[in-house]
């Protein structure tokens, strides 16, 4: 059996998956849709903005992708700015995943049409972060720069537990 936050997790997806399809059908069918999807590591950020951007046909950036080169080297900040700019400049439509506070992320939310904000219990991103893991062992996810291959260790289970972005999420929501 598992835990009641992990049904309750997926039904609300679920639930914005249903919310969004409804008012695009009947609202905003050939109408500018830019969402923003933000939250922690493993929540299902990407798998989200992926399902979404095929669904309503609109580019999506994966700021991963922006944010890592290969070997997980780090971009800099001058390039990964040049790239996010340049994809809102050149995109009227969009699905953008990822949270980079510090690469225009004021401009991405207010722009944005819907923001969905995935703030899950720590341990079910763990979770999720050793499924994907396990699923793409020696190789990039789909949506993560080529050379970048997954990989579960200290310093991430670290980040995902102890650290990561849960200060900025409260700063926000407060």
């Amino acid at each position: 059996m598992l835990p009641g936050f992990f049904y309750l997790t997926y039904i609300k997806i679920i639930e914005i998956f249903f919310i969004i399809n409804v008012i695009y059908k009947i609202f905003l069918e050939n109408v500018i849709m830019r969402i923003a999807i933000i939250g922690y590591s493993g929540s299902g950020k990407s798998t989200l903005s992926r399902f979404l951007g095929e669904k309503y046909v609109i580019p999506m950036l994966h700021f991963d992708t922006v944010h890592f080169l290969p070997n997980w080297k780090v971009r800099a900040v001058k390039e990964k700015e040049k790239i996010v700019r340049d994809f809102l400049d050149e995109n009227e439509n969009w699905c953008i995943d990822g949270n980079y506070s510090k690469i225009f992320f004021d401009e991405r939310m207010k722009k944005a049409d819907f923001i969905v904000m995935m703030l899950f219990n720590r341990f079910n991103s763990l979770w999720r972060v050793w499924k994907r893991c396990k699923k793409y062992k020696g190789q990039s996810k789909p949506d993560m720069t080529v050379g970048c291959d997954e990989k579960l260790d200290f310093e991430f289970v670290r980040w995902e537990l102890f650290v990561g972005d849960r200060p900025f999420f409260r700063q926000l929501t407060a």
